[in-house]
């Protein structure tokens, strides 16, 4: 008795969906952080179409128009007001006490390697129980990015 083994193969139309998608991902991203040059491209606006025009209009679009001036920039002036607390008066007779100065911001967390290499090797454990081939490494991967960002987050929290 012979078995024939089927061999599942992605469409070519999948394939090219892949590439293509991917290839716009990395170009829109590239573009985005500025690896990409600019165009220097400038818009044409010289008639193309001078022979379909009467004589009288030809002769009018044959005289070069006067440069425009380039456009002023305006700035302005931004004032930041600042109001101090109101002085108190000895005549009033009445005690009034000032507000109470506002609490000092707490200081940013910063990453924490320690936290995000232990959440990394728990996560990758974990990750590499699940599954089996070719998604046991996918989960083994997943685990340790997802297991750094939770210890990183828990070492944050926990100064």
């Amino acid at each position: 008795m012979t078995t024939t083994a089927t061999t599942t193969r992605i469409h070519p139309m999948m394939a090219v969906a892949a590439v293509s998608l991917t290839l716009v991902s990395l170009v829109g991203a590239a573009s985005i952080a500025g690896l990409l040059p600019n165009s220097h491209a400038s818009v044409d606006t010289a008639p193309t179409a001078a022979t379909t025009m009467p004589p009288a209009t030809q002769q009018l679009a044959a005289q070069p128009a006067a440069p425009a001036a380039p456009a002023v920039v305006q700035h302005r002036t931004v004032v930041h007001h600042t109001y101090a607390p109101k002085p108190v008066s000895q005549n009033d007779g009445y005690a009034q006490s000032s507000p109470a100065p506002a609490p000092a911001p707490a200081p940013a967390a910063q990453n924490s390697p320690l936290g995000m290499g232990l959440g990394a090797v728990v996560g990758g454990l974990i990750g590499n129980q699940v599954g089996g081939g070719k998604g046991r490494t996918v989960a083994t991967i997943a685990g340790a990015v997802g297991g750094a960002y939770v210890g990183n987050e828990i070492a944050k929290k926990n100064p």
